[in-house]
């Protein structure tokens, strides 16, 4: 057998990067040469320790898994990623195979399907499961939000009202209500409350 695949493992819950540390080490394969609790953790031990394979979570401190990557990658354009995260919609898919990451795993993975994945990674391969594609497929297919109807997305999941949006976004209210009503079509959704769900639900928005 050759050498040790060297993983940095970079997740902000503790007791969820212990197990998945604990679960690697008895991998004769594996070798986990560090460990990360935010962004700019991550950044700076893969700049140090330069690992053959990152796994990343996207929630994080500091600085989120997907701009983690971006600045990794700008650094260091061969560095893989494997995405290993509880978020399955299809914007969070979306955004972190289009910052670099080679597979993209939910936690409730088996060992056998993340030492495949870690191995197929290795090897210069991208692996995505079937539903995750599936979902991919969708987010393709649909119509991407401009950045000013993100912004007032953002504000409608945060329970702004359109005066407040307005005064936010230093627009006016009726300029508001055509961001409103063109984001609604873009997603398939009849009102703001709709919206707000899809959002959340697809990973256009995360709730603080």
């Amino acid at each position: 057998m050759g050498n040790p695949i060297r993983l940095l493992v970079v997740d902000d819950h503790h007791v969820v990067r212990q197990g998945l540390v604990a679960l690697l080490r008895i991998m004769p394969e594996i070798e986990v040469v560090g460990e990360a609790s935010d962004g700019l953790q991550a950044i700076e031990l893969h700049r140090a320790l330069q690992p053959d394979i990152t796994l990343m979570d996207l929630q994080l401190p500091k600085l989120g898994g997907v701009d983690a990557i971006i600045k990794i990658r700008e650094e260091t354009p061969a560095a893989r990623f494997i995405v290993l995260t509880t978020f399955d919609g299809d914007e969070d898919i979306f955004r972190s195979l289009q910052a670099g990451a080679k597979a993209y795993l939910l936690k409730g993975m088996t060992v056998e399907e993340l030492l495949a994945t870690i191995q197929a990674v290795h090897s210069g391969k991208t692996r995505i499961a079937p539903a995750i594609a599936e979902k991919l497929a969708e987010r393709m297919s649909s119509h991407s939000l401009t950045a000013r109807e993100l912004a007032v997305l953002e504000r409608i999941v945060a329970g702004r009202a359109n005066k407040e949006i307005a005064s936010d976004l230093n627009i006016t209210e009726a300029t508001v209500k055509t961001h409103i009503n063109n984001l609604l079509s873009k997603l398939g959704v009849n009102d703001r409350t709709q919206a707000a769900t899809v959002a959340i639900q697809r990973g256009i928005v995360h709730l603080k």
